[in-house]
């Protein structure tokens, strides 16, 4: 048995996570999972029925991991010899911005693709703000540093780049210099290129 069994599916944010267990050089076994017919199995795990789900097969037990960024850092623990983990001068910068994206850059996506913006009044409850903040504050960031920690790759740029990948990719976020080039730096990453190998080739196969 593979140590991780990794529901996902490839038109989905399945594809933060793979790309974290290649980095990771995670042994793992994918199934696939149908939008419209989840399997009991998966919805044990999962009773959101939402992906990517890893399960972990531990020795002491299964684990169930949820939430991309979770998993993310989990398999950077769980996995110290692919060198993805933050030293402790690189810790608050790892966290910061790896939620950082999980909360306020996936909130800006995702109201901006739905068309929704706050209002000035409501911008005090909204966890993002608004979107230019979103954007600005992220860009004072990347216009600064190579990599999310500095001048090392960690687990924290899976998944923020992850997250500026797809929101260039689909023309949600600004062709910023410094979004740019941090996507072109992860993109050139052969865990980048494996992992998008893979869901590539099974989205290809499914329009079929």
């Amino acid at each position: 048995m593979a140590d991780y069994t990794f529901y996902t599916n490839p038109m989905s944010r399945g594809q933060i996570v793979r790309w974290a267990l290649h980095e990771a050089g995670s042994d793992y076994a994918q199934v696939l999972v149908d939008w419209k017919a989840k399997s009991a199995a998966f919805l044990a795990a999962n009773p959101m029925g939402k992906v990517p789900t890893l399960i972990h097969h531990a020795e002491d037990g299964d684990r169930v991991v949820t939430e991309a960024a979770a998993i993310c850092l989990y398999l950077a623990e769980m996995h110290p010899e692919a060198g993805l983990l933050p030293n402790d001068a690189e810790m608050a910068d790892y966290y910061r911005w790896t939620f950082f994206a999980a909360g306020p850059l996936d909130q800006a996506i995702t109201s901006r693709s739905f068309k929704f913006e706050p209002t000035p009044e409501q911008e005090g409850m909204a966890g993002w703000g608004n979107f230019d903040r979103t954007i600005t504050t992220l860009d004072g960031h990347l216009s600064k540093v190579e990599w999310i920690c500095g001048d090392r790759f960690t687990m924290a740029d899976v998944y923020v780049g992850s997250s500026v990948d797809f929101g260039l990719n689909f023309g949600i976020l600004p062709p910023l210099p410094s979004f740019v080039a941090f996507a072109e730096r992860c993109q050139a990453r052969q865990g980048y290129k494996a992992a998008k190998a893979v869901d590539n080739t099974l989205i290809a196969q499914m329009k079929k």
